[in-house]
């Protein structure tokens, strides 16, 4: 693993700034030069870094943080959170599948209607996991890190358990 905790935290502040802008869209579809900037950007971003985000979790972080758990209690913790978090994955990229013609459209400069109510709800959604995971899940992964320290040398991990900034939990 070549990701930090940091990393994956400041993964998010990025996604989060990107749907901020994101969630501005459906106002802007009178605006069309604006409209067609802000869905080539999401759609580059979506593809390029949300999508091999959750890849990265699901591949590198989940299976380190349930082999380095504890074998009592915080092994079910990690075992339910990372079940949460890869549910959450699945249903935002379930949104994003059904927004992502009308942003194509939207990016190629044709008029079309946009679903307004998924925008609003898929960006909530992000901003809730984001906030569980910086609140829950990272804060749970730099202790099990701390205390496995001399054993992680090979994940790259040990200088990266500095506290990370956190998401905000509202837009």
């Amino acid at each position: 693993m070549n990701k930090s905790i940091t990393d994956f935290s400041q993964c998010h502040a990025r996604i989060i700034s990107q749907l901020m802008k994101f969630s501005g869209l459906p106002g802007l579809l009178d605006q069309p030069t604006a409209a067609r900037a802000v869905a080539v950007e999401t759609l580059y971003f979506f593809r390029a870094t949300v999508f091999k985000h959750h890849t990265e979790e699901e591949r590198d972080l989940f299976p380190l943080m349930l082999a380095r758990a504890a074998h009592d209690g915080e092994l079910e913790t990690v075992k339910a959170m990372v079940l949460r978090l890869t549910q959450e994955h699945r249903g935002m990229e379930s949104k994003w599948v059904t927004l992502e013609p009308a942003l194509t459209k939207i990016a190629d400069g044709k008029t079309v209607d946009l679903d307004a109510a998924t925008v609003e709800t898929l960006v909530l959604d992000y901003a809730a996991h984001a906030s569980f995971e910086e609140a829950e899940f990272l804060p749970l992964c730099r202790t099990i890190l701390a205390r496995t320290r001399k054993h992680i040398s090979a994940s790259d991990l040990s200088h990266h358990l500095a506290y990370a900034p956190t998401v905000p939990a509202r837009l």
